[in-house]
């Protein structure tokens, strides 16, 4: 039966007619839109949860924007979820925007989602968007791995037909088709004869849930034909029309469905982007190229010329010179490229290598942005406030609006200064949607300054957050009471004595004052019972930067300066007999906890100490101790040194006979190696102080050139870590010095030192040679100038 008698003979008596489609496919869209205007149905039915049918006139909703995904969650296990997207050009939107229009009931007739969710639970799936109608281009269940049997059916098709490319198969046979031109069903037709040819051929490909699937959709659709006279239009995978074109019994289909398991769902609308309909990001019936996509479809003639004008638009913000001429001349090279290739219009691939070859200068670099914010894109759809959500949503909702915090799909960066009070607001916000798991935002390096004042943010909102905010939703139903508990459970069930500290400054930035005495218990109670004094030394720094942010967040600090203290005074006392007898691998971390405790110490200032003085004298005294003692490993004790000197603790004068007694002929060659990299590496801004203390350098080139060769090799990988971290100049500044040796040219000249610029003595005509230009670009010169015609006036 032809697509045209089908629809004479659409009524009583008549079969429903099945408008099998690939998901996402404009063409599909386009087809779908003329055959309902065609055959005018009773009743349209669409694949997809039936849960749903109660939000469908949501979907006519005026600030109802595609892409959206219908988001269905078992209650009781939030993060248990799937999506069913749809856009602008999917047919499935296509169809219920057409039933809405014309006031014609619409319903979805797939498998509920209370069974596909407990299909889930019960093979424990991971990944949210796993929903079996997430399915492939024509209809078929996204494959799970590479030893799945399932098929493609474009895939097959396309290689039936000689192409290589499915997306150019589709594209030739479909997206270059005009839709309404002859019969509207004949492109269904064609394609059902095709999917029924691979189903006797394959079966259900591999697809075993499909039987059951279908099974309901058949039950669907009779009970719509009753109800409705057979006046009924079925939208679905073209993968399924021969399944629905089965006769079967009712007892049969009844039978596939006994005993499936269920749970309580919720569902809803959620926003979508078009970078997650990308077959890239794991979307099983993703596409290639959903810019592309929605510019066919949306594009009212021209699409060739009106997408290379965008690309170029894009290129031009992007300050790359592209003219009017350009545009003209990829129009003309896509469509020679077309012709060549004997294709009926320049697709996704020749406008491609227009664009390479013309306005790129065959550069794939600017052509990898026109494909990430065109082909693919960034398009972040909208759902209505009226749509259902969790009150913890609705909450997120009402905060991004009052603090102007606009969702969008492209990744921007924004800076906050926290001493206004909406950008405090919004830090509060970001950081407590963090705490909850919502990684909405991700705090960046500043670009600016780095003070305590200013904060920098990557922002970029994907789809699964709404997952993430529904599972949050068991914390409370605002953002704040959600944080605080979630705070709480996380201190309380917290492993080790760092978690907690860090979790204790999260409490700060996201300012949650009524978690933060649970917090501060837990930490007194894990500080009080840790004795080791890496995990002491290691919470200590988190625990310090807390405290700075009283001053700006208006938050109050002084539990956390307590036992901060507390905290402190415990790391100085075990870190002596903490650091005897370690491995190499041991120290360097235990180095990196001293410099860390070393920065934390300097937050604190004058804090006072148990007994007299201050934390920092105490602090001071440790790292005497550290430096003299010969079970402390050389790395430590070195830095114990360096870190003296740059307190102004040690002299100069008194560090070079500690370097000295370390880099003595009886210290084991690996042992002085540590001690040097200990003293001067790390990016400790060493290279500096052997440049301006040649005694140093000295006594590091004399140690170098005496180890002997055996030893040589050992240390040398060392020595190259140390010294390959300092800055290019630092490095060819001591070659000059090690060059002409160290102290050389001491009371000298620069002309005697051998090497311009690092004699001990000051160059005074060099020094002279300069004033000129110092006086002219300070004006001393006019100055003078006025002055002397003062006096002459004054004296003439």
């Amino acid at each position: 039966m032809t697509g045209v008698e089908r629809a004479a003979g659409h009524g009583a008596g008549a079969s429903p007619v099945l408008l099998g489609v690939r998901h996402h496919g404009p063409g599909s869209a386009r087809a779908v839109r003329a055959a309902l205007e065609q055959i005018r149905p009773r009743i349209v039915l669409i694949e997809g949860p039936p849960e749903a049918d109660a939000l469908i006139p949501l979907a006519a909703d005026e600030e109802m924007r595609p892409p959206v995904a219908l988001l269905a969650h078992a209650v009781d296990e939030p993060g248990r979820s799937a999506f069913w997207p749809l856009a602008g050009f999917s047919p499935e939107w296509v169809a219920l925007r057409w039933a809405l229009e014309h006031d014609v009931p619409a319903r979805f007739i797939d498998l509920p989602a209370t069974h596909t969710l407990a299909w889930g639970r019960q093979e424990d799936e991971a990944g949210a968007e796993r929903a079996p109608d997430a399915e492939t281009a024509a209809g078929g269940d996204t494959a799970s791995g590479p030893a799945d049997p399932r098929i493609d059916p474009l895939g097959v098709l396309a290689e039936t037909a000689g192409y290589d490319d499915p997306e150019r198969w589709w594209e030739d046979v479909v997206e270059h088709r005009g839709a309404g031109e002859g019969d509207a069903l004949a492109p269904f037709t064609a394609l059902e004869e095709a999917m029924s040819a691979l189903r006797d051929t394959y079966g259900s490909g591999g697809h075993e849930r499909d039987p059951v699937r279908e099974a309901y959709m058949r039950l669907q659709t009779r009970a719509a034909q009753r109800e409705f006279e057979n006046s009924v239009a079925v939208v679905c995978g073209a993968w399924h029309v021969p399944a629905l074109r089965q006769k079967t019994t009712v007892a049969a289909d009844k039978a596939l469905l006994k005993g499936l398991p269920k749970v309580k769902a919720d569902m809803t609308w959620v926003p979508w982007t078009h970078r997650r309909l990308s077959r890239t990001s794991g979307y099983g019936a993703g596409i290639d190229s959903p810019g592309w996509y929605g510019h066919l479809f949306s594009a009212p003639d021209r699409p060739v010329e009106r997408w290379l004008t965008k690309v170029a638009g894009l290129l031009r913000a992007e300050d790359r010179i592209v003219s009017s001429a350009h545009v003209i001349e990829a129009v003309r090279l896509a469509e020679t490229l077309a012709a060549m290739r004997g294709r009926p219009l320049p697709g996704l691939s020749e406008t491609t290598d227009a664009v390479r070859a013309v306005m790129c200068e065959g550069s794939d670099v600017p052509l990898e942005l026109v494909r990430d914010r065109l082909v693919v894109g960034d398009v972040l759809g909208e759902v209505p406030s009226s749509a259902p959500a969790v009150p913890l949503q609705r909450d997120l909702t009402r905060l991004q609006r009052r603090l102007r915090l606009k969702p969008e799909a492209l990744e921007r960066e924004t800076e906050l200064d926290l001493r206004k009070d909406n950008d405090a607001a919004r830090s509060r916000l970001l950081h407590r949607l963090r705490l909850l798991g919502i990684g909405w935002g991700e705090p960046a390096a500043s670009r600016g300054s780095t003070g305590t004042f200013r904060e920098t943010w990557r922002l970029r909102w994907e789809p699964e957050l709404s997952v993430r905010i529904a599972e949050a939703g068991v914390w409370g139903t605002t953002v704040l009471s959600a944080a605080t508990a979630k705070a709480e459970a996380d201190a309380v069930t917290a492993q080790g004595l760092a978690d907690v500290t860090a979790l204790a400054e999260h409490c700060l930035l996201a300012d949650l004052p009524a978690a933060l005495p649970t917090v501060m218990r837990v930490l007194a109670d894990r500080a009080a019972l840790d004795t080791d004094v890496g995990h002491l030394a290691q919470a200590l720094p988190a625990l310090v930067r807390s405290l700075r942010y009283g001053d700006v967040r208006g938050t109050g600090t002084a539990a956390l300066a307590e036992v901060a203290a507390g905290l402190a005074e415990r790391v100085f006392v075990g870190l002596p007999p903490g650091c005897a007898a370690l491995d190499a691998a041991a120290a360097e971390e235990m180095r990196r906890h001293v410099d860390a405790v070393h920065t934390a110490v300097g937050l604190l200032g004058d804090t006072p100490a148990a007994g007299d003085g201050s934390l920092r004298n105490r602090w001071r005294s440790v790292l005497r101790v550290l430096s003299g003692r010969d079970s402390v490993p050389g790395v430590i004790r070195g830095r114990a040194v360096r870190l003296l000197l740059d307190d102004g603790e040690l002299t100069q004068d008194e560090a070079a006979p500690l370097m000295g007694l370390a880099l003595s002929p009886g210290t084991p060659p690996a042992d002085a190696a540590a001690w040097v990299e200990g003293f001067v590496g790390g990016g400790s801004g060493g290279g500096m102080l052997l440049v301006h203390d040649e005694r140093l350098l000295g006594l590091v080139d004399a140690w170098l050139t005496g180890v002997p060769a055996g030893a040589f090799t050992d240390v040398l990988p060392l020595l190259r870590r140390t010294f390959s971290a300092y800055e290019p100049g630092v490095r060819r500044t001591l070659g000059e010095l090690v060059r002409r040796g160290p102290g050389a040219g001491r009371g000298g000249t620069a002309a005697g030192s051998g090497a311009t610029g690092f004699a001990a003595g000051l160059d005074t005509a060099r020094a002279e040679a300069v004033l000129p230009v110092v006086r002219l670009l300070l004006g001393l010169d006019e100055a003078d100038e006025n002055t002397g015609n003062h006096m002459a006036g004054v004296t003439g």
